[in-house]
This record gives structure tokens, C-alpha cells and sequence, in this order.
């Protein structure tokens, strides 16, 4: 149970287990080494950076904090936990997953999204097969597809709990964050593992709310965030896509 106030989250511990099976496959679908090029994006970050917002690991903290509890990780949690649960039902997942895909508001930040929703459907397509996938795939038709809307496809038909799904999925989104901020500020490997603890406190009351939100509560509070994203395209030197 999760109760929000206008200063404080408390929240109770649930365990989830899975079976080893779909523990290996979050684990894999999380994995940097998975080939979808989510070491490229940095969903405006480089701008922040770049504007001398974000020096130090605390502050890359509220930065990532922010993603993933009021921006585009927040939205990609609630997306998870409703497409997960219409996931056996193509129409109602297909209407999630083309809100999904227009859920972002700066052109790079879809790009970042879609690109990694395209190439995950491809990978996992062709490692870990099932008739759902290829069925969406065929209905998708070459349109975009947000990646947290073909990562909760993929987890419900391969028996993957939506609490661990949304937990995993928002690591990965703060992990590959933290990632690129060490390398942008610079900062030190052990002040990004700092980041990442502090981080990992603030992620399971987060995927408890998620699975509480509904889609007409669904929103962002991020306008600075978002505005690094529209900066970036016009930034003199970029090592990041968005």
C-alpha cells in the first residue's frame, strides 16, 4: 500500500518472485548489452548538463528522480501496467500502444522511444518467439511503437509479473541515465553507483503508484525537462541522440 501526501511517500514491501525463467528474461530485456541503443539517448540531459544544471551525482539524482517520478519514466510505468493487463486482448493493447507512441513531448524524445520500442520488437522476435508478438508486428505495420508499450507485450506473454516488469523497466531507464551522466558532467564511477543507490530507494513506491494510476489520471510535471529535450536538437556538440 503506497500513500501519497504533499511532503511524503510511505509505502509497505511486497515481494515478488518469479520463476527463473522470466527472471532471466527481465534481466536480459534490461540489459545494456541488449542491442537497442538506449546508450545513445539521454532525454535532454546533455542539455542540463551542458547548462551547468547537473555538476554533481545529487544533482543527477533529482534529475533522473524527476524522469522517472513526474516525466516520461512515470508515463512508460503507468503504459506498462495497463498494456500488461489488456495484453490478451489485442484491441484494447493496441489502443494503449498507440497512446503510448504519442505520449512524448519533444521530437527527440520519440525518437528515443520508438527507435528502442522498434528494435526490442525485433530482437526479441527473433531470440524469444511467440505468436503475440508477431501478431502485434503485422498489425503494427511499420508504424511506431513506443518501447515501453512492446516491453509489456512481450512480459505478459512470457509470464513476467507486472510489478517486476515495471520495477525492472524503470531501473533500466534510471541505470542508462546515470550511465550517461557520469560520462557527460564527468563524473566518477563511484559517484554514479551513489546515483543508482540513491535511486533504487525511490522505485518501488513509484511502480506501486504506477499500477494504481489510470489512464485519465495520467500526466507529466516536467516542463524543464522538457525544454532540455527541445534545447538539445541546436546544442554546437552532441554525443547523445535526445
Amino acid at each position: 500500500m503506497v500513500t501519497r501526501t504533499n511532503t511524503t511517500i510511505t509505502t509497505s514491501t511486497t515481494i515478488t518472485m518469479l520463476t527463473e525463467p522470466a527472471l532471466h528474461l527481465l534481466l536480459a530485456w534490461t540489459s545494456p548489452s541488449l542491442p537497442i541503443g538506449g546508450f545513445t539517448y539521454s532525454h535532454g540531459l546533455e542539455t542540463a548538463v551542458d547548462a551547468g544544471r547537473v555538476q554533481r551525482w545529487c544533482e543527477l539524482v533529482d534529475y533522473v528522480d524527476a524522469v522517472i517520478a513526474r516525466g516520461g519514466g512515470w508515463v512508460d510505468a503507468v503504459l506498462i501496467a495497463r498494456a500488461m493487463a489488456a495484453a490478451h486482448d489485442p484491441a484494447a493493447f493496441d489502443a494503449i500502444a498507440e497512446l503510448a507512441s504519442a505520449f512524448r513531448a519533444s521530437s527527440e524524445t520519440a525518437l528515443e522511444s520508438h527507435q528502442q520500442g522498434s528494435a526490442f520488437l525485433s530482437v526479441v522476435r527473433k531470440a524469444w518467439t511467440h505468436p503475440a508478438l508477431d501478431a502485434f508486428a503485422e498489425r503494427l505495420d511499420d508504424r511506431p511503437c513506443a518501447h515501453a508499450a512492446v516491453f509489456a507485450l512481450a512480459a505478459a506473454h512470457h509470464g513476467i509479473d507486472a510489478t517486476a516488469a515495471i520495477h525492472g523497466f524503470l531501473h533500466a531507464t534510471a541505470a542508462n541515465l546515470i550511465s550517461a551522466g557520469v560520462r557527460l558532467v564527468p563524473l566518477g564511477q563511484t559517484d554514479g553507483q551513489r546515483a543508482t543507490a540513491a535511486i533504487g530507494q525511490r522505485i518501488g513506491a513509484l511502480v506501486t503508484l504506477a499500477q494504481q494510476c489510470s489512464l485519465d489520471d495520467l500526466g507529466t510535471a516536467t516542463p524543464a525537462l522538457e525544454l532540455y529535450s527541445f534545447h538539445h536538437e541546436t546544442l554546437y556538440t552532441r554525443l547523445f541522440r535526445s
